[in-house]
């Protein structure tokens, strides 16, 4: 788990999954809420692609990775939709692009496919805590220079927060800023 959050943090070191990452930051909530729906779509399916490893041909190894995961996407957005609308409506199209974010294929290739059921669990349980970690963190840090709320609770007066950092220019800088710092601490001069 340590190397999902640390190590090879798919936003903060890899830098995958971008889209997500700057679409769906505007605030803590969303950030958390996309990283979640990710989280849990990869460990299913890094479940699923390690269980069935064995039975697909390599020629349609890439193809029946995304079929299994647009399974667990589509799941996902049926019970949203269901159960939980408003999250629904606000991280909107981000949901059905969960299918071709390449943390998942990334993953799928790059380890479910190699190895056990229970070291792809693993696999997915800590690469999600890490994109869902980089996805609250970022997203508290602009909702917080933004609006001066963190989880929707006031932290500055309401006179405090520069519009910039709600919208899409923000980010950018606030991902700039936190890839830096991250660097930084990882790699001490």
């Amino acid at each position: 788990m340590y190397n999902g959050l640390v190590v090879e943090n798919p936003s903060f070191v890899l830098l995958l999954g971008m889209c997500p990452t700057l679409g769906t930051t505007g605030s803590a909530t969303t950030g958390m809420s996309m990283g979640l729906a990710t989280a849990g779509v990869l460990i299913c399916s890094n479940i699923a692609i390690s269980a069935i490893k064995n039975f697909v041909p390599d020629r349609v190894r890439i193809p029946a990775y995304i079929v299994v995961i647009a399974t667990f996407v589509t799941l996902l957005q049926m019970f949203m939709q269901a159960y939980l609308p408003a999250l629904n409506e606000s991280l909107g199209i981000f949901i059905p692009l969960i299918v071709v974010n390449c943390v998942l294929l990334g993953r799928a290739e790059a380890y479910a496919s190699k190895h056990s059921v229970t070291d792809s669990l693993m696999d997915g349980i800590g690469m999600g805590l890490g994109f869902t970690a980089a996805l609250t963190l970022l997203g508290s840090v602009r909702e917080l220079l933004g609006t001066g709320c963190i989880f929707g609770a006031r932290v500055f007066a309401e006179t405090y927060g520069s519009l910039v950092f709600v919208l899409a220019p923000g980010a950018f800088i606030a991902l700039g800023f936190l890839i830096a710092i991250i660097n930084k601490l990882r790699k001490p001069c």
